[in-house]
């Protein structure tokens, strides 16, 4: 017997792993879920059971926040993605200054099966000025029929139409944020001020142009409501005294095909053209997102990293309570590697347990995060994201199998480490000295 117990203390902890999960019996799985179970008894086994269920809602509460957190930082990302690409295109081709032939490129853009529609702008700085009120902006001539087609700006219109910048009217549509800080509304007139001079005997004089407001546009970002007006492509090209245009926008049956399509464009059209995605102009607000995302991924892991590795505490406390029975059970011939199984299934059950829930209840909070979060600010009088100061105002939310699959997976893995060390310290109990002051 003693001898025994001498050679499982030579039992590396990876052959016990090997043989528990390999040589799973009835018997190990029934003693294990027996020593799982609470019981009644002494303050020591109701403490025990106690941090157990302690360790088992510290998993759900951490896999199930992981879930809502990345479920709303998906559903941000989404958001954050569908407002830009209201205002921009998919890809973008421009020339060095200018593009000489846009409908020749367009043509060799719309060769690639990917690309469903294009369109021209021309894009140019202004100070548009009302009264005492300057304000910089980016002016944006557009073609409203063929603009429609690559982007979304006529579902965010606020008043007006953006098909009222016809040819000829130097007619302005402007972002709510920019008429506001202007002070003026549909109807009212705004002067552009270009940065390309006229040259007269007096000197370099810059060029002035009178514009009629004729729509107001909110996209809910900042950047955009405050710093961009549209006008007519032919008004542009007069205002700027240009022979071409900027550049074609592009939209393609795929969002997220636009990296490699420019790619293909790129290597077909001629060198002094530029293509550029998407991803590439709008880089810094995905990116910090995916950062943002992955921080908060690391944070709320360590909640369940914790939680698991209560389970430790839990079960050196259950060995050490347990030494005579597992005495007793090498005694009547229990292997050193099922002794281990028996502890392993009682802290992996409170792992599966846990994250189980934790799954359960942040699956159903993610998917109903929209009408959760608005009955919690009209019950207490909050709001979580005020509209002047965040870009989105609401709480989305987009929940991926795959980020469930993954946290499910880690929370799992935590709490399978968390129960070797104890488990091993069990298989190598000594029958004779656990039994000697029996």
């Amino acid at each position: 017997m003693i001898r025994s117990g001498t050679a499982a203390r030579n039992l590396s902890p990876c052959l016990l792993l090997t043989a528990f999960s390999t040589n799973l019996s009835p018997f190990e799985l029934a003693v294990g879920l027996r020593y799982t179970r609470a019981r009644k008894g002494s303050g020591r086994n109701s403490f025990i059971s106690f941090i157990s269920l302690v360790s088992m809602a510290g998993i759900a509460l951490g896999v199930a926040a992981l879930i809502v957190v990345l479920s709303v930082m998906n559903g941000f990302q989404q958001e954050l993605r569908n407002r830009i690409l209201s205002v921009a295109s998919h890809v973008e081709i421009r020339g060095f200054p200018d593009l000489a032939d846009p409908a020749g490129i367009a043509a060799a853009a719309r060769r690639n099966p990917r690309v469903v529609a294009t369109a021209p702008y021309v894009l140019g700085e202004a100070m548009l000025s009302e009264g005492d009120v300057n304000r910089g902006a980016l002016l944006r001539g557009i073609d409203p029929a063929q603009e429609d087609k690559v982007e979304d700006i006529a579902s965010h219109m606020r008043r007006g139409s953006i098909a009222s910048l016809t040819p000829g009217s130097f007619n302005i549509v402007l972002g709510v944020e920019l008429a506001r800080a202007l002070g003026v509304q549909v109807g009212d007139r705004v002067v552009a001020i270009t940065p390309q001079g006229t040259v007269t005997p007096a000197g370099a004089l810059p060029r002035l142009k009178t514009f009629k407001v004729s729509g107001l546009f909110e996209i809910g970002m900042y950047e955009f409501d405050s710093g961009l007006a549209f006008i007519n492509l032919d008004d542009a090209e007069k205002l700027y005294r240009m022979d071409g245009v900027t550049g074609v926008r592009l939209k393609l049956d795929d969002m997220f095909a636009a990296p490699r399509v420019a790619s293909e464009l790129q290597a077909v059209m001629p060198g002094d053209v530029e293509v550029r995605d998407w991803t590439q102009n709008h880089a810094n607000f995905f990116r910090a997102v995916a950062i943002e995302k992955r921080v908060m991924f690391i944070i709320l892991t360590l909640i369940v990293a914790v939680a698991a590795f209560n389970i430790v505490s839990a079960q050196v406390m259950v060995v050490q309570d347990k030494k005579a029975d597992i005495a007793i059970l090498r005694t009547l011939g229990a292997a050193p590697s099922s002794v281990m199984t028996i502890f392993v299934i009682q802290g992996a059950l409170i792992g599966i347990i846990g994250t189980l829930i934790g799954v359960v209840s942040g699956v159903l909070l993610a998917l109903n995060i929209e009408t959760v979060v608005p009955a919690i600010e009209r019950t207490f009088h909050i709001q979580f994201l005020d509209k002047s100061v965040y870009y989105i105002s609401d709480l989305p939310s987009d929940l991926q199998r795959g980020d469930v699959i993954t946290i499910a997976v880690i929370a799992l893995v935590l709490a399978l480490i968390a129960t070797l060390y104890p488990s091993f310290r069990a298989a190598r109990v000594n029958p004779a000295e656990a039994l000697r002051y029996e």
